[in-house]
């Protein structure tokens, strides 16, 4: 399954061009156009890394949800009745396509950032901690879409439904700090999932981590993660 869903990857160009693409045409344009113009206490490049590193994460799973519902109304999942394949298989693969496709999207993104500036100070342990996140989110992240897919009457659809995910780093403090942003756009951004992940990453790879904020991102992802494999299973069962 997980063969197939890599050979689907390759042969889907505009996959390709959301998950490597696109963050680093973004990057170029809020680090090397637009860096100047923020004033973040930090050199822009090592505040904008980790937003960008979420903001990759959520550009590559619109191909997640349209592929998965594709499978559901295809009449592919209708083979694997009479073969002898687990149908958690299906379930399972798309998840570690997901992460897989995410982590060498990543891998591009902060080489970039590097000829761009980004200079972080973390040691091995924080790089180790922040690559765990890193993976965390995208699983969690990653079932969500899952669930999104099967939720979807129409491949179509399933790509739109990943769109509020896509749109979330940006009410967060990927690219500002909170406290700058008007009255309601802050308060959001303080309490939504993805700014407890970014500043956590933040802290690790400047080497400054926050106890408190790696808690509270762990639990989101957690929480997020739990959400989307109980409501990828359930509608996974239904539907089969």
């Amino acid at each position: 399954m997980l063969r197939r869903n890599f050979r689907h990857t390759m042969r889907n160009p505009l996959a390709l061009f959301n998950a490597i693409v696109m963050p680093i045409v973004l990057m170029f344009l809020m680090v090397y156009i637009l860096g100047d113009a923020f004033d973040v206490g930090v050199d822009y490049a090592d505040y904008a890394t980790p937003g960008l590193i979420m903001t990759t994460i959520c550009y590559g799973i619109s191909p997640t949800a349209t592929a998965v519902n594709s499978d559901m109304t295809s009449g592919f999942v209708n083979r694997l009745r009479v073969m002898d394949v687990s149908r958690a298989a299906l379930l399972n693969a798309h998840v570690i396509a997901t992460m897989l496709r995410s982590l060498v999207a990543i891998a591009f993104v902060v080489g970039v950032a590097f000829l761009m500036g980004f200079r972080p100070s973390a040691g091995l342990p924080e790089w180790l901690g922040a690559i765990g996140l890193v993976v965390l989110t995208v699983v969690a992240i990653g079932w969500l879409t899952v669930a999104f897919g099967l939720a979807a009457k129409t491949p179509e659809s399933a790509g739109l439904a990943a769109v509020p995910l896509m749109l979330l780093p940006f009410l967060s403090s990927a690219f500002v700090p909170a406290d700058k942003m008007g009255p309601g756009a802050r308060q959001f951004a303080e309490h939504q999932p993805f700014t407890s992940i970014i500043e956590t990453l933040r802290g690790l790879l400047t080497g400054t981590p926050s106890a408190g904020s790696a808690i509270t991102a762990i639990a989101w992802c957690a929480g997020l993660a739990s959400i989307g494999y109980v409501w990828a299973r359930v509608s996974f069962t239904k539907r089969v």
